[in-house]
């Protein structure tokens, strides 16, 4: 008899997805979501210090409603939600730094501009969200618990095995699951929770050790 395999839990996978690419995957994104809509931060200044520390909004506003923001934090901590290792990622900013990235002030440059389709496809998404869990619940899906929460996100959460009719809501997953995972896994917690050990000052370096040269053919 075939043991049934053990389910990987969400958190491991997204350990490896970032650890195995080096940039957000490029999608359709323009195929949910029209128009951006709500508000939009106009004009930038200059480029910021990079020696700096800003904080969320300073170098330009945030543009998410209270109710989007809300929607924003219950997702983030759907696809990562604390654990015994590591806090939940809206604890430790995502929510900021998708704000950011869909608020960025540049102007469209061509109709590929990542900011600003990313912007309308993460606002239809929140809607659709929301949507569907008055449906299916009678509540908003800020208003969900975990479950039921999961219960949408499992109909949408792989774009070529999503439900027939949610292909375009799992778009919208798929872009907020990657932004919700480099978000993260960038932070001091989300590091330590990959075991990263690069970057870290050593007092000295005597080369690579000897059964990692055996293994590339080097000794």
């Amino acid at each position: 008899m075939n043991a049934t395999p053990a389910r990987i839990d969400r958190r491991t996978v997204l350990k490896w997805l970032v650890t195995a690419t080096v940039a957000l995957p490029l999608l359709d994104r323009a195929s949910f979501g029209a128009d951006a809509g709500g508000r939009r931060a106009k004009g930038y200044g200059p480029d910021p210090d990079v020696l700096r520390t800003y904080r969320p909004g300073e170098l330009w506003p945030l543009t998410f409603t209270d109710a989007q923001r809300r929607t924003a934090v219950a997702l983030c901590d759907t696809i990562i939600p604390a654990d015994a290792e590591s806090p939940s990622a809206s604890s430790v900013g995502v929510v900021d730094f998708i704000d950011e990235w869909i608020s960025a002030p540049y102007e469209p440059q061509g109709e590929n501009f990542s900011y600003q389709l990313d912007r309308a496809v993460i606002l239809e998404g929140f809607e659709w969200l929301d949507g569907e869990g008055t449906k299916r619940f009678g509540k908003t899906f800020a208003d969900l618990d975990e479950v039921q929460r999961s219960t949408i996100c499992d109909d949408i959460c792989y774009v070529k095995t999503a439900r027939t009719g949610f292909e375009q809501p799992a778009t919208f997953f798929a872009l907020y699951r990657d932004l919700t995972a480099g978000g993260f896994y960038t932070t001091p917690e989300g590091t330590k929770d990959l075991k990263y050990v690069g970057n870290i000052p050593m007092a000295s370096f005597d080369g690579p050790p000897l059964e990692v040269l055996k293994h590339v053919g080097l000794a």
